[in-house]
This record gives structure tokens, sequence and C-alpha cells, in this order.
């Protein structure tokens, strides 16, 4: 579905460097990294906002040679309202209905009304969380293929993400489309996606299956001299205290300690560590 290939970008104090992943049909892939880590610019390379070295594919067809009935096939959620706050819902969908080939206005209504955003009042006073719920409605219902979401849960309550989530599990179940989802609540990552990719400094750190990811490693509590016992190269991270140390190792390395299973989260910062304490 959508496919990076040796994709770079170099500013004054940032280098996006060689990102390579690939997205399938019928998968959701959560694009997770610390502030600054490279998120944003990837996004904005998909999306065609900057210029980049390497190659962007989707539906198998280079992103800089697709037309605009081409780029229709993908929808964009980004953190921000892409309407004047002046306009109510019911205005907004005759907007989006001169814009979009395959806008569904049943299916638009059918989102609105189930997640209770009301079609008469005003975006200015819509929260934070409406507005975005309104954005992600707007993108679903004009049929794309690949969905793209930047920050797309942040703002909502508990219950309103675990809502969307589950619209997001049905727009990806008949496995011809895909979600590109880049965000800092990893537990919404971690309950929903199907592949993981970690950027940190400009570099993919990892791609692989989410499953497969936390099944790979675990935490264990040792010592010092406990630690020199592990293989460094199975070691993902480590974290110190007063009188013990937290290490994050591959299952099949970590012996006959007792192990925790690990968090989306967990992997994350343990391997931010041990980046930064190579630099």
């Amino acid at each position: 579905m959508l496919k990076l290939s040796h994709v770079s970008k170099h500013y004054s104090d940032f280098s996006l460097n060689d990102v390579s992943f690939e997205v399938p049909e019928g998968m959701i892939m959560g694009l997770i990294g610390e502030n600054g880590a490279g998120k944003t610019t990837c996004l904005s390379a998909i999306l065609s906002t900057i210029h980049y070295e390497g190659e962007i594919t989707v539906l198998q067809k280079n992103i800089e040679m697709m037309n605009s009935i081409d780029k229709q096939n993908i929808g964009v959620v980004l953190d921000e309202n892409c309407f004047s706050d002046l306009l109510t819902i019911s205005e907004i969908e005759k907007i989006a209905r001169s814009m979009f080939v395959h806008w569904d206005k049943e299916l638009f209504f059918k989102y609105c009304s189930e997640h209770h955003l009301p079609l008469k009042k005003k975006i200015k006073e819509f929260s934070k969380g409406m507005k975005m719920k309104l954005n992600i409605f707007i993108a679903l219902s004009h049929h794309p293929r690949l969905l793209i979401l930047d920050e797309a849960t942040s703002g909502l309550d508990p219950v309103a993400r675990d809502g969307l989530l589950d619209v997001f599990y049905d727009f990806v179940a008949d496995g011809r489309h895909s979600i590109l989802m880049s965000s800092h609540i990893l537990s919404d990552i971690e309950k929903i996606a199907d592949m993981i990719t970690y950027i940190s400094q400009g570099e993919v750190v990892f791609s692989e299956s989410k499953d497969d990811l936390l099944d790979k490693y675990v935490i264990v509590r040792c010592s010092d001299e406990e630690l020199k016992t592990f293989d460094p190269s199975k070691i993902l991270g480590i974290r110190k205290h007063a009188y013990t140390l937290e290490v994050c190792i591959e299952k099949s390395a970590s012996g006959s300690f007792a192990r925790e299973s690990v968090t989306l989260d967990d992997v994350m910062v343990f391997a931010s560590r041990s980046r930064r304490n190579r630099v």
C-alpha cells in the first residue's frame, strides 16, 4: 500500500537518514518516536509538502507522479482544523462534496450522528476533540485507500478514543485499506496497530510486527555483576536504580532471571535511553 525507500531529508540542524519501511494492505502501522525524531518529516514527505531524496509509492505508484484524482486515495488527518471555524458541519459537507470525487454524504452524516457532532453549531464552538473527530470523518467519507493520521486521538477522552479505534478497525477490516498512525498515546498504538515503526534521531530503529516486538523483549532486574553475564547485542536498553538495574533484553537471552512483559512504552523508553547513551 505505502512504501518508503531510502528517504532522506537534510536540514541545517536535523537529518532524516535513509528511511525505509512499508505499510501492507489491510494493516495499521504505528509510527512512534520522541519529539523531533523525524516522524513529522516522514509524513511531510509522504504528503509531498517537502522535497526529499529517495522514493515513496502509494498503491505501487510514485507519489510524485500522482495526479489530483490519484491523491484522493489518501485520506489525511493532521492535528489542526482544515476548515474555517465559522462554518457548520452542514456547510462543510457541501464544500467537501465539491472537493472529492468519491464523497459519501450518507456515510459522513452517519459518522457525525453516531459520534454526537451537532450539525448546526459553528466549528468554533467545538472542543478540540470534536474538531478532531470531524477531521477524521471528512477523511474517511471520501473513501481513501490509505489513511494517514497525525496525533488523531489527542484531545479525546478515553471513551471517545476507544470509539474511534473501532472506526479504524472497521476501515481496514476488508483487507484493502491501510492506516499509518503517528501518535504519542502509545496505549492507542499498542491497542490497534499491527506493525510498529520506531524512528529516533532521523533513523528507523526497527519496523516490525507489534506482536513479534512485544514477544521478543522482556524486562529483568539484576545487579551490575549479573549484567555482565548477558550478551550486550541482545540488550535493548538499561535503566539504573539505586540498588538494581532494569534491563530490557531479548527473551531468548534472559536466562533464568524472573521476567516481566514489556509494553510499547517500555520498548520505546529503553531503546531511546540506549541511543542517547551512545551519543
